[in-house]
């Protein structure tokens, strides 16, 4: 830390720094990029990374792990945010007459698998766990009940009341076919509108556009359940009312009615017959208003909330288990640990292969995207970085860093390679004192080469 502060270039270092957001493990680039001009092929600018500290660029790993790096995460935050919200009241390329849509926030979980311990709320007061008059005793001799009140951050909630009864395969797997449990659910829900409407499947996109946002969250019992916008459209997008008969109540029914009526097939194996998963009991059907308790605001800030995280709830691993990886190594919970072993497990064999429950073991089975949306619900993350992107080019160039060029005369060739990630151990000191956050979670120092 000493060596760094004492070096000549600490002032573009400490600046290097402060462009990637304080990113916890930035990625190191080696290159050059040359501006020439394309009628006489004289060189009008050139950056290289030879007069940079280290000889290399560091630039945002933009993970959307909270985990791994939070300023990252906190940036995609705030892009979901925003992403949803255009969605919910208009702006970026969304017109504000798409508050009159009838939109829904709703949540389908996962069924039950077993007896958790869990927190229960009645009136403001803790409730017991598990409170069983004569409860039964399991196979395993365990008695099936539970009078604690639980505090919110008791390591026990989400584990189960007797781990060898629990259904650790139908818990892997329900995660592994969440995915196709959403698209089946998505493809019932028009199916059901199509019908409200008096209409053939083919011809409601004529009609009606179904458009949605959705988040992936994990409970601590180690399953996933989806948190959704969901909005009703005219044929164009948001841009265009929906006709006059899809209202809210419709889509209500339909959701309850696609909720219900979708399954998805675990494949047979261990000589077990095949495995029908469907969405649990508990449906939470809710509109969407600009006031009252589920405002725009509030749903845009849950959803952007559960989009950084993933199972690290359930106390497992934020990067991918190897075949070299014992899980003895890693200081896990017992819950955590047979989730991870029954999809090492599973995994291994043929029936199941197509489920990559292997390369899932760390996110317990599931391999689908976190955040997602439709075509239409609103702009993209893309687009929202590209936005960003310009504001920082145009700002280069008003404060003379970068040259001003006409983009059809000028031929730009770049050249970049991977140069390595993360910090040294000093350089982390000085990355917490410049941006105020945190030391603690995962370092890649083994992949630092200049620390």
């Amino acid at each position: 830390m000493i060596k760094r502060l004492n070096r000549d270039d600490y002032d573009r270092w400490a600046s290097q720094i402060r462009n990637t957001g304080g990113c916890r493990q930035p990625i190191h680039l080696r290159g050059k990029v040359e501006h020439y001009d394309r009628a006489t092929g004289a060189l009008l600018h050139r950056y290289t990374t030879r007069t940079e500290p280290d000889g290399i660029l560091r630039v945002p790993c933009k993970t959307r792990r909270a985990s791994r790096c939070p300023a990252c995460a906190e940036t995609y935050r705030a892009d979901t945010y925003q992403l949803i919200r255009a969605g919910l009241i208009g702006g970026k390329g969304v017109p504000e007459t798409v508050t009159a849509h009838p939109t829904l926030f709703v949540t389908l979980t996962a069924p039950s698998f077993g007896a958790v311990h869990a927190r229960r709320e009645h009136g403001g007061k803790v409730q017991p766990c598990h409170a069983r008059r004569e409860a039964e005793t399991c196979p395993h001799g365990r008695v099936m009940s539970c009078m604690e009140r639980h505090g919110k951050d008791d390591p026990r909630l989400g584990e189960p009341l007797c781990p060898d009864c629990y259904d650790y395969t139908g818990s892997v797997l329900f995660n592994a076919l969440a995915p196709l449990l959403w698209k089946r659910f998505a493809d019932s829900l028009r199916r059901a509108l199509a019908k409200a409407g008096g209409l053939a499947l083919k011809e409601l996109p004529c009609h009606l556009r179904l458009s949605f946002a959705k988040v992936a969250e994990y409970q601590r019992r180690g399953v996933v359940h989806f948190h959704a916008v969901i909005r009703l459209d005219g044929p164009d997008g948001p841009t265009t009312p929906p006709p006059d008969w899809a209202t809210t109540d419709t889509l209500t029914l339909a959701v309850g009615h696609a909720a219900r009526a979708v399954s998805a097939t675990a494949p047979a194996h261990d000589d077990k017959p095949y495995l029908v998963l469907r969405w649990g009991a508990q449906l939470d059907i809710r509109p969407i208003t600009l006031n009252g308790d589920l405002t725009e605001q509030a749903v845009a800030g849950y959803i952007a909330k559960y989009a950084t995280k993933a199972a690290e709830c359930v106390g497992t691993l934020d990067r991918r288990i190897h075949s070299t990886d014992t899980l003895d190594a890693f200081n896990l919970r017992d819950h955590a640990r047979r989730l991870i072993s029954t999809c090492l497990r599973l995994g291994a064999l043929p029936e199941l292969a197509e489920l990559r429950l292997t390369d899932w073991a760390h996110m317990l089975g599931f391999r689908g995207h976190f955040s997602t949306r439709s075509r239409r619900y609103s702009t993209t993350l893309g687009e929202l970085r590209a936005a960003r992107e310009q504001h920082a080019r145009d700002n280069d160039i008003t404060t003379g860093r970068l040259p001003l060029f006409d983009e059809d005369t000028v031929l730009v060739i770049s050249e970049w390679e991977y140069a390595g990630k993360g910090h040294s151990l000093g350089d982390q000191l000085l990355v917490a004192a410049l941006t105020g956050m945190s030391l603690t979670g995962p370092t890649d120092l083994e992949a630092a080469p200049h620390g």
